[in-house]
């Protein structure tokens, strides 16, 4: 992949007919005739036409031999960010595919945050989670970020520093990650030279002192390999194999060595027919240089996570110095530049699904990323989980019947367990390393055979656990074992109180908690189930009375004529008594001159549904008709039907509280007093705190008029910058 190379539309046709069918050309031909007119008037910072960037991108998905639909993706991958064009107007002119593709890789620039640090995390947690849905999303922006780097000179320094370290904390480990070498080391190399140019010019003149040397020693050592291989009937390919700058930068650092100390600047690569050979190929070169030990590593019998499979060993060569050889084969080569990239069916008429089922299941971290975001409450928290998952060291440990699994640098026990079966984690008692019981906070190491003991009678992961584990795989599922621990008691608790109200509302539990009852009401309060509704009441969410008065409303009968009855004589009372009384603006349906009240505890204005409750001296008491402190009586005689007057005879105000959430900034409290004295509502108590996140809770009690001047106050407040949700409160 060339530094410097600026291919044409025109070179990035002809690369790609050379692997598509006609129909797929003319498809990626027409994408870039109309990313072409949508960037018409655009220009990069280096003054050349906006096009060449999409043209670029274009360029180097067709060096990875991606599908038609990836390409044209490539080439439209800015029109929705940078023009008109909608993801709607993409998906009419190319499809749906396309569409989302390019939707995945759009920054989400309409949206306002506190900081460019939560924005930039917010577009990488797009990233991700569109990745999840489909590969190519993340191909494509590799491919945006690389022609991005080569380009980043015609940025101001500042930016330059940003987006060098970006690259290196996340699109360089990513592209790693999918085991596409040849865009990883390009990344690392071009985001160093901006990084920490000193140290890479160093490198780079210390290279070039001796390259002439190097490359002659080479060349006698590949014909001596020839040599030895034609004897025993193996044709090889044999090629000198370049040290990439960033990873001898990256060795002196970390090792703390200078650069005549890096053994594998000298290196080769041997490419054979099959897996047979490689293994005979090493026997040969063991044989004639004599092997480093520990030097020696097994990535074909033991696969990398990004699918990397070679032979590596050192040997002390024929001058005397260090001589790294890898051995591969063909398809382990393609597999090695490419990663992910050399799996993709697309160009061939090969199953989709399937494909892309067979990569998730060699790629086990691939399928966590929709856990992460799940069980992260922002999208800071949620590029930490894939940081220290995806991107940090790892460690390499073993079963005992030898299956490999990997895990972050500094996993214990406990993250292996998880890793293995979230139930072998839940169930963990003890574990054995190498034969020998260790705690559950030993560290595990590259090599080490771990056996988990588990007990059926266990009682579950402890919270001590959450700060044993290391890795986030191992911290969510801890997480959802205590959250589904308390979710099976909320849902018992819950049913035994409906159950409770049931009886209490003298009917059958059978015959009212039948499936398509419970489904009813559990649609009436926004759940999706009865379970997730039993759940509710077992955590205060809802009340057992709300929740049980709803199921029987079909099953309890109105005794009217006693009701009416009862309601004459309340009339008769009040009629004798000297008391005046307001207008509550409320009638009760067939009775007039009565007693009525409206309910503290759920604050009724017109507009809500009601219902009136008689009781016992003071006259009927008006209630919201989903308000549960009504239904703690069993005595359904008491219930009456009211309604709002229409013209009450004076003009009526209504007490109403509501709570305001959002983020506690400056003058944020003032703002919403403002608004709200902007509707000419009167406020007559206010409350607030705020916790440590920097979130603030506003509590407001308002004289209301009506249900619609409330909704007039509530769309207000909702409208103020930082704010996150308004709710009516109830006591």
């Amino acid at each position: 992949m060339a530094n410097e190379q600026v291919l044409t539309a025109e070179q990035v046709f002809e690369q790609a007919s050379h692997y598509l069918k006609q129909e797929d050309v003319a498809f990626i031909k027409r994408a870039y005739e109309y990313a072409r007119d949508a960037h018409i008037d655009q220009f990069r910072k280096s003054g050349e036409p906006y096009i060449i960037h999409p043209v670029q991108v274009a360029g180097i998905l067709v060096s990875l031999e991606l599908d038609a639909t990836t390409i044209s993706a490539g080439f439209l991958h800015d029109v929705v960010e940078d023009t008109d064009v909608t993801k709607e107007d993409l998906e009419q002119q190319f499809g749906k595919e396309v569409s989302m593709l390019v939707d995945g890789v759009t920054k989400l620039g309409k949206i306002k945050y506190k900081s460019k640090e939560e924005q930039q995390a917010e577009n990488h947690r797009k990233m991700f989670i569109a990745m999840a849905q489909d590969l190519r999303v993340i191909l494509i922006k590799l491919a945006d970020r690389l022609h991005n780097m080569r380009t980043l000179k015609h940025l101001p320094q500042e930016k330059r520093i940003r987006i060098a370290n970006e690259t290196l904390e996340i699109f360089a480990p990513l592209a790693h990650r999918l085991g596409i070498s040849k865009v990883k080391w390009e990344l690392e190399d071009t985001a160093l030279r901006y990084l920490n140019p000193q140290q890479y010019y160093r490198i780079v003149n210390l290279m070039k002192r001796k390259r002439a040397e190097r490359e002659q020693y080479l060349e006698e050592v590949i014909s001596e390999i020839k040599n030895h291989l034609n004897e025993v009937d193996i044709e090889p390919e044999i090629s000198g194999r370049p040290k990439h700058i960033y990873s001898i930068y990256h060795k002196m650092s970390k090792q703390n060595k200078q650069f005549n100390e890096i053994y594998d600047l000298l290196a080769i690569r041997v490419i054979v027919n099959s897996i047979k050979d490689c293994y005979a190929v090493l026997g040969v070169i063991h044989t004639c240089w004599k092997p480093m030990p520990g030097r020696f590593k097994d990535y074909i019998a033991m696969p990398k996570a990004n699918l990397y499979q070679s032979l590596h060993t050192t040997v002390i060569g024929p001058k005397g110095d260090p001589l790294e050889v890898q051995i591969r084969t063909k398809e382990m080569h393609q597999i090695a530049e490419y990663g992910v990239a050399a799996h993709w069916a697309y160009k061939e008429d090969k199953s989709v699904t399937s494909n892309q089922k067979s990569l998730e299941n060699r790629l086990s971290w691939f399928r966590e990323i929709i856990e992460w975001q799940d069980n992260s409450s922002n999208a800071e928290e949620f590029m930490e989980s894939v940081k220290m998952d995806l991107f940090s060291d790892m460690v390499f440990v073993f079963t005992p019947k030898g299956d490999v699994y990997e895990l972050p640098l500094g996993s214990v026990p406990i993250d292996f367990a998880y890793r293995i079966h979230s139930e072998i984690g839940n169930k963990t008692i003890g574990a054995k390393v190498n034969g020998k019981m260790v705690p559950l906070d030993y560290t595990l190491k590259t090599g080490d055979i771990v056996e988990i003991m588990t007990s059926k009678h266990s009682y579950g992961p402890s919270q001590d656990w959450l700060k044993l584990a290391q890795s986030s795989h191992a911290k969510n599922k801890i997480r959802q074992y205590f959250k589904k621990q308390r979710r099976e008691e909320n849902v018992e608790k819950g049913k035994e109180l409906v159950e409770k109200e049931i009886r209490g509302l003298e009917c059958d539990v059978k015959e009212v908690c039948t499936s398509d009852n419970l489904k009813r009401v559990a649609e009436k309060y926004n759940f999706s189930n009865a379970e997730d509704m039993f759940a509710a009441v077992g955590y205060n969410g809802i009340t057992a009375a709300q929740v049980a008065h709803r199921l029987t409303d079909k099953f309890r009968k109105k005794p009217e004529v006693e009701l009416t009855e009862r309601l004459k004589e309340l009339s008769s009372d009040f009629k004798k008594s000297p008391t005046r009384r307001k207008d509550a603006g409320i009638r009760v349906k067939g009775v007039d001159n009565l007693l009525i009240r409206l309910s503290k505890c759920c604050s009724p204005v017109p507009g809500d549904d009601i219902v009136g409750y008689i009781t016992k001296g003071r006259g009927v008491s008006v209630h919201r008709r989903d308000c549960g402190n009504m239904l703690t009586d069993s005595d359904e005689n008491r219930f009456v039907e009211v309604e709002w007057a229409e013209s009450p005879t004076f003009e009526r105000e209504y007490n109403v509280d509501i709570e305001i959430f959002g983020f506690d900034r400056r003058g944020l409290l003032n703002e919403v007093l403002s608004v709200v004295n902007e509707t000419k509502t009167n406020i007559s108590a206010v409350t607030g705190r705020n916790d440590r996140n920097k979130m603030a809770t506003i509590t407001m009690s308002l004289s209301i008029r009506n249900i619609n001047h409330l909704q007039k106050v509530v769309d207000k407040v909702k409208q103020i910058p930082d704010i996150y949700s308004v709710r009516r409160i109830f006591h």
